[in-house]
């Protein structure tokens, strides 16, 4: 696909754009997080998710998930969600599409701290758009 570049802040506006977008319930608990921009994920990363060559990813979540949190989870570093920039301006065609796969990719990420798996969300997304 054609390469969409657009420019560091502007695109650290569209995930901030899309966290606030998230339903209130979620907003509430979202807590001890960062989530961050970087321009690719580094080969250990890649190597982490076990990606072949050729394969990228879009988003990242490193942490512990809320469903795995017990009574002692505390003072620990803040999970961290790492959206790529430019494996998503690679994946579209135009500012539109940027713009839907940055708040999708938010989504899949801020998900996963809540505890879903990526096999349950493919089942959401596969429910919610059959074929």
């Amino acid at each position: 696909m054609r390469r969409e570049a657009m420019e560091r802040d502007e695109f650290e506006r569209l995930v901030a754009k899309a966290i606030k977008a998230l339903p209130g319930e979620f907003l509430a608990r979202l807590e001890n997080i960062d989530i961050v921009v970087e321009d690719a994920p580094t080969r250990s990363q890649l190597r982490e998710q076990g990606l072949a060559r050729g394969e990228t990813l879009l988003g990242l979540y490193e942490g512990v998930p809320l469903t795995e949190r017990g009574a002692h989870y505390g003072l620990v570093p803040p999970d961290k969600i790492t959206i790529f920039q430019e494996p998503i301006e690679e994946s579209c065609d135009s500012a539109v599409q940027i713009i839907d796969e940055v708040a999708s990719v938010v989504r899949h990420e801020i998900a996963h701290h809540f505890g879903l798996s990526d096999a349950r969300l493919d089942e959401l997304e596969n429910r919610r758009h059959p074929g």
